[in-house]
Order: C-alpha cells, then sequence, then structure tokens
C-alpha cells in the first residue's frame, strides 16, 4: 500500500480545502497530511475531514525569542553587548514573541551602528511608522495579503482599531458599541446591530488579525489587543485611506497632513495639561472624537455639528462646562461618558433624537433629566445603581440593554413602565429591599413596588427579554416568573431556599448563576430537565452527609460547562456512568477538603471533559495533597487527558 507525507502550506478559506482534500484517499494507513492556516475555520475543517488533531502554534517564549533575535544580529559565538541588553529585551517584548515581527526588526537592526540611542530610535518605531527596510517591507506584504482577503465590511472594523493608543487593552464591548455607532454594523434580520458586530469581532479573532485578551470564567473572549506590528499596518492604512486622523502629544505629525477629518483620536500622555492644535482642520465634517488621557484640554464642542460618536471615557477632568454644547450635535449616536467627573446632564438631553447608546456609569450623576425619555432611538442605557429615573420610561421603545436599575429607588411609573418596553433583551436589576419594615405606608409602598416590578417582568419575557440579572432580590423569585424568552438568568448576591420551580418552565434557557441556601438532589433535576442549558453556575452548600448524584436521570444532557461554589462547605458529588455527556469544563470552587476521596468526582464518566479546575480551602496540607494526587491520577487515566488547574485559596 502506498504511504505518504504531504504538507498543504497556508490554506486560506474552507472552500479551497473542500477541494484540496478530494485529492487525497480517505483511508490511507500511515499517510500524514499537514495543513498550515491563519484561519480557525479552516483548521477545524481540516481536522475533521481526517479525524485529525488540531496543534495551535503558541507566540514564541522570551527565551526562544531572545536565541531568534540575537542568531540574526550576532554571531553564534558572540553574546549581545551589555549596553544594548535592556534596550533588546523592551524590543521584544514589543514583538510579544511574533516571529515575524522579531524577524523584521532584528533585520531592521542588523545595519545599523550598535549604539543605545540608535537602538532606542528603532524601539520608538515599533508600532508607530516603523522604517521600511526589507525585511519590514516583505512582513507589511503578508499583512496586506491578510487585509485585502477581508470583506469591505471587515476592513472598515479592522482599520477601526487605529483610533486606540499602542498596547491598549481594547473591551469587546466597547469596540462593537462604537463599531454600531458608526455606522459600520447593522441589524440583519432577527439579528441585532450589537449581535452582527459580536460575529465581526470574533471574525477578525478567527482570522488572527487581532489578538484575544481576558476571558471570563465561561471561556468568552472581553477583550482584545493589535499587536504592535499589525497596529503599524492598521495606522499606514488608516491615514492612507484618510480614515482617523492621529493627534499625539508625541507624533504631532500623523494624519495631520489631509485638512478633511473624519475621524479624530487625540492621545495623550499623563504628564502635565497637554494642548494639541486642531489649526487647519476643518472640524466640523469630523463624525468621531475618541480622547485618551486625562491630562488633555477637552475641545468645545461646539464646531463638531456632525459628530456622531463621541468617547470621552477615563476622561477625569471632565467637568459639566465641556458638555453644554452637547445637545446641539444632533447627529450624534455614540456618547460615552463613563468614569468623568460629571454630576448631570444637561437638561435637554432628549433633543439629541439620534442617540442610540449612552453609557454614564463611573460618574457622579444621580437623577437623569425628564428630557431623557425622549431619546426614542436610544438602544443601550447603561447607568450607576444610584441613579434615579423620571417618569414616561414607556416612551423609550427602542431601548435593548439596561444596566444597572435599583428597583427600590425607581417610581412607580418606572416599574410598571419597564414592562411595555417590548425591544428590552438585556436587563440588570438591583433590589435592595428594606429588611425588618414596620411601618405601614412604607410596608403597602414596598408591595406595591414589588408587584409592579414582577408584573413587568413577566410581560418583558413575552416580548424579546434574552438576558436577566437580578442582584440582592431574592423575594422576587418567590413569585412565579413565566420568562418564555429568556436565555441567560443570573442571580447573584442573594441565595434563594431551593432552586425555584418555575426555572423549570424556561425552555430557552441557555446559561444560568443561580445561588441556594442548601443544593439537594431535586434542585438538580429541575435545573437537569431544562434542554437547552449549556452552561450552569450553582453555588450553596449541600447538607451534612447529602450525596448529589448525577446521572443519565437527572439530565444536563448538552452541558458544556459545571461550575459549582461549595460556599467553603463539604461536597459529596458523584458522577455516574451517562451523566453529562457533553461537558467539556468542570470546575468545583472554595472546596473544603477533611479526605482525600472527596475529590474522586467519577471524571471517568465525562466522555467530553476537556478542563477541571479545583479551589479548594486552606485546610491540612496532608490532607489537601492527598485529595490533590486522587484528583490527578484520575486526571492521567481519563482518556482525554483533561487540563488539571489545582488552586489552594
Amino acid at each position: 500500500m502506498c504511504r505518504y507525507f504531504v504538507v498543504v502550506d497556508d490554506i486560506w478559506d474552507v472552500d479551497t480545502w473542500g477541494v484540496i482534500k478530494l485529492a487525497f484517499p480517505m483511508t490511507s494507513s500511515g499517510s500524514v497530511i499537514i495543513t498550515t492556516t491563519r484561519i480557525n475555520d479552516v483548521a477545524e475543517s481540516c481536522r475533521s475531514s481526517f479525524s485529525g488533531d488540531i496543534y495551535s502554534i503558541r507566540p514564541l517564549n522570551i527565551v526562544h525569542s531572545r536565541q531568534l533575535f540575537y542568531r540574526r544580529l550576532f554571531q553564534y559565538d558572540e553574546d549581545c553587548p551589555s549596553h544594548l541588553e535592556k534596550v533588546s529585551n523592551e524590543i521584544l517584548k514589543k514583538c510579544d514573541g511574533l516571529p515575524l515581527a522579531i524577524i523584521a526588526i532584528s533585520g531592521l537592526l542588523a545595519n545599523r551602528e550598535r549604539t543605545i540611542d540608535i537602538w532606542n530610535q528603532v524601539k520608538n518605531s515599533v508600532g508607530r511608522a516603523l522604517e521600511r527596510n526589507a525585511s519590514v517591507e516583505r512582513m507589511m506584504r503578508i499583512m496586506s495579503l491578510s487585509y485585502f482577503d477581508l470583506p469591505p465590511h471587515l476592513r472598515t472594523c479592522l482599520l477601526y482599531l487605529s483610533t486606540f493608543p499602542e498596547d491598549c487593552i481594547i473591551k469587546k464591548e466597547c469596540l462593537i458599541r462604537r463599531w454600531v455607532g458608526e455606522g459600520f454594523v447593522r441589524k440583519e434580520g432577527r439579528y441585532t446591530a450589537h449581535d452582527i458586530g459580536e460575529r465581526y469581532f470574533n471574525e477578525l479573532i478567527n482570522r488572527g488579525l487581532i489578538q484575544p485578551g481576558e476571558k471570563d470564567v465561561y471561556g468568552n473572549v472581553n477583550s482584545c489587543r493589535a499587536h504592535d506590528t499589525v497596529l503599524d499596518f492598521i495606522i499606514s492604512k488608516s491615514i492612507e485611506e484618510n480614515f482617523v486622523t492621529l493627534l499625539d502629544v508625541h507624533l504631532p505629525s500623523i494624519g495631520t497632513q489631509s485638512k478633511v477629518v473624519r475621524r479624530l483620536s487625540l492621545q495623550v500622555g499623563k504628564k502635565g495639561k497637554s494642548t494639541i492644535s486642531t489649526s487647519g482642520m476643518l472640524l466640523s465634517h469630523i463624525r468621531s472624537l475618541h480622547v485618551f488621557g486625562d491630562s488633555v484640554e477637552i475641545p468645545s464642542l461646539e464646531e463638531f455639528r456632525h459628530l456622531r460618536v463621541l468617547d470621552l471615557k477615563d476622561c477625569l477632568q471632565l467637568e459639566g462646562h465641556h458638555l453644554e454644547n452637547i445637545v446641539r450635535l444632533f447627529q450624534l449616536r455614540y456618547l460615552n461618558l463613563k468614569n468623568t467627573g460629571i454630576r448631570k446632564l444637561p437638561e435637554q438631553i432628549g433633543l439629541l433624537g439620534c442617540l442610540e447608546m449612552m453609557h454614564i456609569r463611573d460618574t457622579y450623576v444621580r437623577e437623569l433629566p425628564a428630557s431623557i425619555v425622549d431619546l426614542r432611538k436610544l438602544s443601550h442605557l447603561f447607568v450607576d445603581e444610584i441613579v434615579k429615573f423620571p417618569d414616561g420610561i414607556a416612551k423609550m421603545q427602542a431601548l435593548e440593554s439596561l444596566e444597572l436599575v435599583d428597583v427600590s429607588i425607581q417610581p412607580l411609573d418606572f416599574l410598571w413602565g419597564l414592562g411595555k418596553l417590548n425591544n428590552l433583551r438585556n436587563l440588570n436589576l438591583l433590589h435592595c429591599e428594606v429588611d425588618g419594615v414596620t411601618n405601614r405606608d412604607t410596608y403597602m409602598a414596598q408591595e406595591e413596588s414589588n408587584k409592579a416590578i414582577i408584573s413587568s417582568l413577566c410581560k418583558l419575557s413575552t416580548h424579546n427579554l434574552r438576558s436577566l440579572t437580578i442582584m440582592k432580590g431574592s423575594n422576587l423569585l418567590q413569585e412565579p416568573l413565566c420568562m418564555l424568552t429568556l436565555e441567560k438568568l443570573i442571580i447573584m448576591y442573594s441565595p434563594v431556599p431551593r432552586v425555584p420551580k418555575w426555572v423549570s418552565s424556561l425552555m430557552n434557557l441557555q446559561q444560568i448563576h443561580l445561588e441556594v441556601e442548601l443544593v439537594e438532589q431535586d434542585d438538580l433535576y429541575i435545573l437537569g430537565a431544562l434542554p437547552s442549558l449549556l452552561i450552569l453556575h450553582l453555588k450553596g452548600q449541600t447538607k451534612s452527609n447529602g450525596r448529589l448524584r448525577i446521572c443519565g436521570e437527572t439530565g444536563f444532557q448538552f452541558l458544556r460547562i459545571f461550575i459549582y461554589d461549595t460556599n467553603y462547605g463539604l461536597l459529596d458529588l458523584k458522577f455516574a456512568a451517562g451523566s453529562m455527556r457533553k461537558l467539556e469544563k468542570i470546575e468545583i470552587v472554595y472546596l473544603r477538603i477533611v479526605e482525600a476521596n472527596s475529590l474522586d468526582f467519577g471524571i471517568e464518566n465525562l466522555p467530553c471533559l476537556i478542563t477541571i479546575g479545583c479551589i479548594v480551602r486552606m485546610g491540612e496540607v496532608d490532607i489537601v495533597e492527598a485529595g490533590k494526587a486522587v484528583i490527578e491520577r484520575a486526571v492521567n487515566t481519563h482518556p482525554n487527558q483533561p487540563t488539571l488547574l489545582f488552586q489552594n485559596h
């Protein structure tokens, strides 16, 4: 039988692989096919075609980065001069383990004098106006291939990253909302603009053009960043196409050659007040203004008549008088004032008829002006829990996201009107109910408030409500809530006695976070019967000598992630054969170990397990170590060899 070893390098799309794979027999014992690609979807298609494995190439560590860097600059028998070691490490830090960047920068330095000043100049150029040589040009050509392979809408979204400073960690939600505000992302059928934006974000990560940042406990990417050399390419394209104009205290010339400015990004340091000249620019044509840094003088908004996006997040120097002319920005769609010093919004804020997103969390605003209900296009509103709403919330029919509202301080008109927001998809509530009420009037007012919010929640769930978060509101959960459309339910900082029976009616629920005083077997049966559940985050102790047994009859047929917080209690949990057959990750949090065998969960009965985490309460060292050994043995004998994360708390 003929055997072969074939390498197919740099496949760009799934369709191309679909043609190539036809050339190979489906059954060729002993043969090997290796494919390389930058795109995750292509890798998955290659893997599934021949039941193979994916090897994700990680960035080089500092040791290997240094070896590659020095090999191109010095002879094998020559060490890096001591006076260049510090700047070399700083350059390598900027290259961030990317071999292409290391090769390009080392090639740039190869013909330069070996002085600190010269190398510092090159270091400072990485990521901004990078000087060209043959290696750098080669790198840029490779990036151009990736760039021009993008569909137009993704190119636009990628170019937008040039508005952010170098080394900036970009929050996913922030980026998507800006894309929406700029008009790059629009609603498609039943999918909201935010849904489409999240798809674009994932595509850019999938293609390796932006780097994923931190992930939450469920594995969702919450942030991203652009590699310095990639950012340099994006900036060069942005300047070339007059997409963004960058004004930097240290690099004031970037992009200022254009008199007509579309998007302006002011990027400054923190050393003293900084004034950046905008002379020669036609400010009235600017569509978006972004200010980074708390030492720059906020420009007057009077000249920015066509502004659509205004982002002043973290500008601590922002005060009320800076917003005096904001109500004249009739085309404004996106307003971000998060973590600024403002104390109130302009009374006529309702004149901003095109406003779609407003973020005023971490400010000193305590009450919203009455005219805010006139913002009939406002889709996303983010406030602090101390903010009080005016009457008339029912007029804001475009609202899709509303966070974070303290129910206890809102007028009844707001609580009843909330249920009339037919397009609301994401709601985040705080319910600080006063305990031990003795005054009859106060008690009756509280009862009326509870009645109103429960009624509104039931009405919302028959429309479009997809995600509900309630903090400190366990009393609300005692009433039956019919939530037919709900996909995500988060209940925090307020344990309920048992899993409410009405939870069993949540046929579309995919994720639940619930705190229970005592977890019993019946609670697991209620949760396990949810047909769409993918993520379960459960917090609560078991009864003394209480055993929780999960088997095929318990349910959880499609569960992917199970996080159980024992609240520093004991745990007697056992996975029987046939239980949680799709489970990929299990995490046991804050577990108190009194005997090593308590960590024998039966993970051998979880066929799809990839990751197991265990955070244990500090106890007797010998018992903890023995428990760790028990779980390590189980992991080592599991067919998947799952990753074990074991931590003492």
